[in-house]
């Protein structure tokens, strides 16, 4: 009985790590399509880099902190159960 208690234990952790590593991948992912459609848009028109490179790093800069809510909320959902 006592392995069925500690594997009952262990899947109930696995949902917020699941959760906060696929925070860091969907993160990851959407940085990347953002820094992708700001080399092409600064391709397209150079002339207005200056302000594409601004709205890609602010727009970077929120999806980060979207993604560390999320890694902490998975976080305390592995410790607080």
């Amino acid at each position: 009985m006592e392995l069925m208690t500690i594997m009952l234990d262990a899947t109930a952790n696995a949902g917020g790590a699941i959760g906060a590593g696929l925070a860091a991948v969907g993160a990851g992912i959407g940085i990347g399509q953002i820094g992708k459609g700001a080399v092409e848009a600064i391709a397209r028109q150079p002339e207005v880099s200056n302000d594409i490179r601004g709205n890609m790093i602010l727009t970077a800069a929120l999806v980060e902190g979207a993604a560390l809510f999320a890694i902490i909320v998975g976080f305390l959902a592995m410790v607080l159960k």
